[in-house]
């Protein structure tokens, strides 16, 4: 019999740990959280602020949360020892806590694990500890403050009329970058310019730079395209045809020779370890995964033993890990064993007690693994087996060659670089290829075959792929790692924003919402704001701050006030629709507006019984249609309120045929007639199937039923 009860938040984690701990051992799982905020109370918050304290009502987390509670309580009382090995993060700690909660666990014996491997595992049993309560505080003040800001803004979007579902501290944020990004791709004007170059019969092609009477890096150039982005090389830019035609012409009336040579040999550094987010980029750029899916695989991975956890912030790496990979490289490239290996700036904030994410075992075969895991399993596992290794390589050493030219009084500039030694990059490579110039010596002639130019065009900004807006959300502070996936996945489920050509683009819905919050909310959108909020999380979890007193006054300073002048702004958006809006990303119905006669856009909605609603697309003041079950046509909200009450249904002296329970009459309106029918008046016996046919019409001769005939 077990003596001892394991409790792990993933049902994933069940068979792995049993083989690990063995038959003395029970292990559960809790299912992610089994409690939440109770939907109790003033604006179904379930919990009241009061001066620097907050009363929550928790309550099971739906019939699962409740079942799960029950079938743990039962485990509980066949055991004399629970431990509680939720996630090695603030939820994972507030989970244990909800645990400890409801289990009513007096001592349970908190252990923590990055890794599920027999030695990670059962050296965390053998150094258990309290729970920790300054984290518990962070994660129930992320929790109160989301469902605070959630519940008493999202109404102010629902009065919009407009399909707007909800509002939040991270999402309504993260939304904002993405619409600030459209509105300056919409801004954007395109400009012309040329990029002009010469070619050598020496083996090179020099691109432009300056003359002596102008300052070449100065020269004007569109930061919508930045250096950096470029694929292929450019000149300094050209701003009219004119110019450009001089420059050849000139090119070719004059001699050309060498200028300047400049060569240097540039140490690049191995990259980090992966922690969340470089993780959901590297799997997007390379795998082509989204945020959601790369999270989805990589918890398969962890809760097969085969890599650290996932959801981290930290780039640290264990020091057996360390000794292991050194030992590796010893074994299989030598020639990368680092005399030291790199140290990289931590990340701000992050949570130093964690590691970055890297495989439980550096010695794994990769073909058994291949046979062992899905094929996207073994292409993350790979990309993360990788990134560790490369990060305890040598760096990699490469020679940059530039080659200045000269005719008449211009400039012309060859850029080429040579990778010396792979170093890191055999693993991880992030290394331009290799651009080679030829050898040449000071003030040497050259042959010019060929002056030219050609015209390009600036582009605008691109909009953020989803790993890109996870690298935005992190450099600006938006969320944390656990919140990065889940809220671009919010804001897709909301059709605040939908995937085009690989980018997220705000739908017109999401616009909407983005102009009402910015002018309602704007404290909220901004990303200093949302940012130093999370800082205040961190000094709570770090015990230098009390969570009741944080969040009571914020309320009372900031968003009490905030919600009022909300309220005040709210008549302008539902009188106007200043901004026009790109029908293209709504479906159009063949019912048209009342006023304009132009086809109504079909408005996304999963509150009305068609799952979307009309609404006037071209300025029509408040020409919105919803509807309706009973007239069987598009109405406007008055027209519901205008419509005359339908009488109540009266019993009759006659008999149900199946239950023989009297029949009703019940009136009802069709194509602007009133008509009435007879049915059972046992409500609950109209569901079943026997009763579907007990219905009788009213005719000339009197009531009848297609199926049991006339009424006597």
């Amino acid at each position: 019999m077990p003596t001892k009860l394991l409790i792990v938040e993933s049902p994933g984690k069940v068979k792995k740990l049993s083989q690990i701990l063995g038959s003395d051992w029970l292990v559960k799982a809790s299912m992610g959280h089994v409690r939440e905020l109770a939907n109790d109370g003033i604006d179904s918050l379930g919990f009241e602020l009061a001066p620097s304290k907050v009363k929550c009502r928790f309550v099971p987390r739906g019939t699962r949360g409740k079942d799960t509670i029950a079938q743990l309580k039962s485990a509980v009382q066949k055991v004399k020892t629970v431990y509680l090995a939720t996630d090695d993060d603030r939820e994972g700690e507030t989970i244990a806590w909800h645990l400890q909660q409801a289990l009513h666990l007096k001592q349970p014996q908190r252990v923590v694990y990055s890794e599920i491997t027999s030695t990670a595992v059962k050296r965390a049993i053998a150094h258990p500890r309290t729970i920790n309560q300054n984290l518990v505080d962070a994660g129930l003040c992320r929790t109160v403050l989301d469902k605070l800001v959630g519940y008493k803004g999202s109404p102010l979007l629902w009065k919009l009329q407009n399909g707007a579902k909800s509002m939040g501290r991270v999402q309504s944020a993260t939304l904002h970058i993405l619409c600030d990004r459209e509105r300056q791709i919409s801004a954007f004007v395109p400009q012309d310019y040329w990029n002009v170059f010469v070619e050598y019969a020496e083996g090179f092609r020099a691109f432009y730079r300056g003359s002596e009477t102008t300052e070449p890096d100065s020269a004007p150039t569109d930061d919508a395209t930045p250096t950096h982005d470029r694929t292929v090389p450019e000149s300094t830019r050209v701003l009219s045809q004119a110019e450009a035609d001089r420059l050849v012409q000139q090119a070719r009336a004059n001699s050309h020779q060498i200028l300047a040579i400049e060569g240097k040999l540039v140490n690049r550094t191995p990259p980090p370890p992966f922690i969340t987010s470089s993780l959901q980029q590297a799997a997007g750029s390379r795998l082509k995964f989204s945020p959601e899916k790369t999270m989805q695989v990589a918890q398969s991975l962890y809760e097969a033993g085969h890599i650290t956890y996932m959801r981290t912030d930290s780039i640290e790496l264990s020091p057996d890990y360390c000794n292991a990979a050194r030992q590796w490289l010893s074994d299989h490239d030598p020639d990368n064993v680092p005399k030291k290996v790199t140290s990289h700036r931590k990340v701000k904030g992050s949570q130093e007690a964690h590691e970055a994410i890297r495989p439980t075992d550096i010695h794994r075969a990769s073909a058994q693994l291949k046979l062992e895991l899905s094929s996207d399993e073994f292409a993350l596992y790979v990309l993360i087996w990788k990134r560790s290794i490369a990060s305890q390589c040598q760096p990699a050493r490469v020679r940059q060659t530039r080659i200045l030219t000269r005719s008449s009084n211009l400039t012309w500039q060859a850029k080429g670089q040579v990778i010396e030694f792979a170093g890191y990059s055999k693993y991880w490579n992030n290394l331009s290829a290799d651009v080679e110039l030829p050898v040449m010596r000071l003030n040497q002639p050259l042959t010019l075959t060929q002056a030219a130019h050609e015209q390009k065009q600036t582009q605008p900004p691109p909009r953020y792929s989803e790993p890109k807006l996870v690298q935005v959300m992190e450099r600006q502070g938006i969320g944390r790692p656990s919140t990065y996936a889940p809220t671009i996945h919010t804001l897709k489920d909301r059709n605040y924003v939908a995937v085009s050509k690989g980018g997220l683009q705000p739908t017109t819905l999401g616009l909407e919402v983005d102009r009402f919050l910015a002018d309602a909310l704007p404290d909220l959108l901004q990303s200093e704001f949302t940012a130093q909020m999370e800082r205040s999380l961190d000094h709570i979890a770090e015990g230098q701050q009390d969570w009741q007193t944080y969040l009571t006054t914020w309320n009372e300073t900031y968003f009490e006030p905030a919600l009022l002048k909300a309220e005040r702004v709210l008549p302008q958006h539902l009188s106007n629709t200043p901004v026009p809006r790109s029908t293209q990303q709504l479906q159009l119905s063949r019912t048209r507006c009342p006023n304009c006669e132009k086809p109504l856009a079909k408005i996304p909605s999963p509150k009305v019984k068609k799952k979307y609603f009309l609404k006037c697309v071209e300025g029509c003041e408040n020409v919105v249609l919803f509807w309706s079950e009973r007239s069987k046509q598009w109405e406007s909200p008055q027209a519901k309120r205008d419509r005359p009450e339908v009488a109540k249904p009266q019993t009759t002296d006659f008999s149900c045929p199946v239950c023989k329970k009297a029949l009703e009459s019940y009136s009802y309106q069709k194509e602007g007639q009133s008509k009435s029918l007879l049915r059972c008046s046992n409500p609950k016996a109209r569901t079943d199937s026997k009763h579907k046919d007990v219905v009788y019409f009213q005719t000339e001769k009197g009531w009848w039923s297609p199926k049991f005939g006339e009424l006597k």
